[in-house]
């Protein structure tokens, strides 16, 4: 009997080369301002009153505790003006108008961040699920969830609260 165990090795090298190519093959292309994050802006420190003064209770109640607003409710689930989408807390610039799609769930959502380093996720398990939650890199405010049926070119799909952001246009003006 043949030893396979050398081919069997080289094909799932092989298999982990050619994932990784698809990968790097498939991204947007489209440059943003924080790309990289090497210029990002120090983190956002406030006191619970401060949250209090600075958000509406329904910013308050979803950004800080995590909540979710109401499917189909939010300002910019089916919104299709071309800017940049803000955390409503701190200001950073966490999507692009670019990577939003129509997903049918009621929510914003989009296939990427501006940049990997706008975003940070966690592990949520709440209500009995296991789920990966979104928030602010700057700020900490909760903004959704991350799940991984999202189109091309990167599988995933950023399901993201209305009232967690702010939209700034190309030409400068809010949503």
């Amino acid at each position: 009997m043949r030893n396979l165990s050398k081919p069997v090795i080289i094909l799932g090298l092989l298999s982990a080369f050619m994932a990784g190519v698809l990968l790097v093959s498939c991204s947007s292309g489209v440059q943003y301002p924080n790309q990289g994050g090497e210029n990002m802006p120090e983190k956002v420190i406030k006191t619970d009153q401060e949250w209090r003064q600075l958000l509406t209770p329904e910013q308050y109640r979803v950004t800080r505790q995590k909540g979710t607003e109401p499917p189909f409710s939010g300002e910019y689930y089916d919104f299709k003006e071309k800017g940049i989408y803000q955390c409503v807390g701190c200001g950073n610039e966490l999507f692009g108008s670019e990577a939003k799609f129509e997903s049918g769930t009621g929510w914003p959502s989009f296939w990427a961040p501006i940049s990997e380093q706008s975003i940070r996720t966690n592990t949520d398990n709440s209500y009995s699920m296991v789920r990966t939650e979104v928030t602010c890199q700057r700020c900490d405010a909760h903004l959704g969830h991350v799940f991984d049926d999202g189109p091309l070119p990167t599988g995933l799909r950023y399901c993201i609260n209305s009232v967690a952001l702010k939209f700034v246009g190309d030409d400068g003006e809010g949503g």
